[in-house]
């Protein structure tokens, strides 16, 4: 839902700071006061066109923001993290800016947007039915998408569209085989020939690890002997060494300590380097055992380096690489052997296209049941506001082929009255129209509907009376399940509702402002009477007022 929207230097606000809350709110107030400025900063925000004029005269720049719960938006929490435009908590935050000269930044998340991310993002989130552009139901997509919620055919249309991209995918793969016989054929006599030189080279990286190691020791073998002798001659077996001169040291010493106890300290070093001295020597004895100058073993070695090296320099990788290479040749060899066969292709391309088509079916025949459903009940709706002997239907158009959404192309049509042929929804010419069309709809589907914030504008146009009274009740009834916001100039709708906004306009220096009022119940009782009564308020018209109030309450 939405949390906040503040505004700064739109159109003839200045600043403005709105905090929402879950349920049915209505927008009130004299005509001119700038009630529709709060939907078209918020159609601005979720990326809307925008030009200099939005700017308030004066300002540098019109900065509008919006703060968005989305804990229960699966879909638009999967969106963003494809987008790497994901928030810490459940907070979705949405800026705009545009300049004096009409240039335009975008922001989600703190993170630099495009203005098609902002309309794809707004898309999970808001509704905005009237005669604004930024509405799903006149979209074919979102047509499609709520027939299909409505008659619970999401599983299916999934199925349905799995199957024609593996039907396309193999229809592809058949294509490109006949295409490119030749050519497969070639690779693949390349690739065996690969497999065979690799595999029978048989090397891995571990052997590679281990062959550079034991040829650098054999390559230096009578380096590394000489060396080992030498230590032990030093440290033990030659004249002086190291070794018996420190058991000597220590020998005289400890005859000595009794006389001088600080020699102690000097033989706490000295017994240590003894020890170790002698460790040092016999690890060198047995170093010098295991060393042995084996001419052998030290050609199949460089043998055995340079077929390795030959083969890297074939394939144009490193040594380690190899085993890769071959791995990857192997799986393209059974991806040619898959491929090698014309007619096991259209095999399993016309296997695929049937259980597409299969799938498409099943889709189509649910469909046919929701739009039945769904129609009769939208119309019912219709007739309760002020659009008598109006018809609200679904038709679906076959489609010369089937494709990724079925076997049919779904559009909305209506006839706001009796008499009239139905026409595309998106065709429809009054905003007060679509507006009532759209909460019909809205209704009826809000079991279904994923966007959580619906805003109404005009839905009151032509009503009156009794239609105006339904109306309240209806708006009042979505908001049980959706964030609802109305735009309204009539009294009955006014009064159902769970919070009520006046929105008014002063001027000041010479400037003329918009200014909002979260009204309490005594305000709603004056803004109330206000729009039955007219300038003159009685007191007459305050206790109608409460009675409305009373009765919605």
């Amino acid at each position: 839902m939405l949390r906040s929207l503040n505004i700064r230097d739109f159109v003839i606000v200045d600043r403005m700071d709105l905090e929402f809350a879950a349920g049915f709110t209505v927008l009130t107030g004299e005509t001119g006061a700038g009630k529709s400025i709060l939907i078209d900063a918020l159609a601005l925000v979720l990326g809307e066109r925008g030009e200099a004029l939005v700017v308030r005269q004066g300002a540098e720049r019109a900065e509008i923001s919006a703060e968005f719960d989305i804990g229960r938006l699966k879909q638009l929490r999967s969106w963003l993290e494809a987008n790497e435009l994901t928030a810490e908590d459940d907070a979705f935050l949405v800026r705009r800016v545009i300049d004096a000269a009409g240039r335009s930044r975008g922001f989600i998340n703190g993170r630099a947007a495009t203005l098609a991310q902002l309309r794809e993002a707004g898309e999970f989130l808001v509704d905005i039915h009237g005669q604004h552009q930024h509405q799903s139901l006149t979209r074919a997509a979102a047509q499609r998408e709520l027939v299909d919620a409505y008659g619970g055919l999401d599983d299916q249309a999934a199925k349905t569209a799995q199957q024609f991209r593996e039907w396309r995918r193999l229809s592809e793969q058949r294509s490109a085989f006949e295409a490119n016989a030749a050519a497969f054929a070639a690779e693949r006599d390349q690739l065996e020939w690969q497999v065979r030189d690799l595999e029978a080279l048989n090397f891995t990286t571990d052997e590679w690890q281990s062959l550079l190691s034991e040829h650098a020791r054999l390559a230096h073998a009578a380096s590394l002997i000489e060396a080992a002798q030498y230590g032990l001659e030093t440290l033990s077996e030659g004249e002086g060494a190291s070794l018996a001169q420190l058991n000597g040291v220590i020998t005289r010493l400890n005859n000595l300590i009794e006389h001088d106890a600080g020699l102690r300290q000097i033989l706490d070093v000295l017994e240590p380097a003894q020890i170790q001295l002698q460790e040092a020597v016999y690890a060198l004895r047995h170093y010098g055992e295991r060393l042995d100058i084996d001419p052998q073993r030290l050609r199949e070695t460089e043998q055995r380096l340079d077929a390795i090296h030959s083969a890297a320099r074939k394939f144009r990788v490193t040594p380690e690489q190899l085993p890769e290479v071959l791995d990857k040749a192997r799986a393209r060899l059974d991806e040619l052997g898959a491929v090698g066969d014309a007619a096991v292709l259209r095999t399993r391309e016309l296997q695929a296209h049937a259980a597409c088509m299969a799938e498409a079916k099943k889709l189509s025949a649910g469909r046919s049941k929701a739009a039945k459903k769904l129609s009769q009940q939208v119309t019912e709706a219709m007739q309760q506001l002020a659009m008598a002997g109006g018809i609200f239907e679904i038709a679906l158009d076959p489609l010369d082929a089937v494709s990724a959404h079925g076997l049919e192309q779904i559009e909305f049509r209506v006839s706001a009255h009796k008499g009239m042929a139905p026409q595309p929804l998106a065709k429809v010419a009054s905003g007060g129209e679509l507006s009532r069309v759209s909460l019909a709809l809205q209704s009826v589907l809000s079991q279904v509907a994923q966007v959580p914030a619906l805003i109404f504008d005009e839905v009151d146009a032509g009503i009156g009376g009794r239609v105006a009274e339904i109306v309240g009740k209806l708006l009042n009834k979505l908001g049980k399940k959706h964030q609802v916001m109305c735009i309204t100039h009539l009294p009955q709708v006014a009064a159902a509702a769970d919070h009520q906004w006046q929105v008014s306009k002063s001027a000041a220096n010479g400037k003329v402002l918009s200014r909002l009022t979260v009204l309490d119940p005594a305000q709603r009782v004056e803004e109330i009477a206000r729009m039955l009564g007219g300038v003159k308020i009685t007191e007459t018209t305050r206790k109608h007022a409460a009675e409305m109030l009373g009765a919605k309450a």
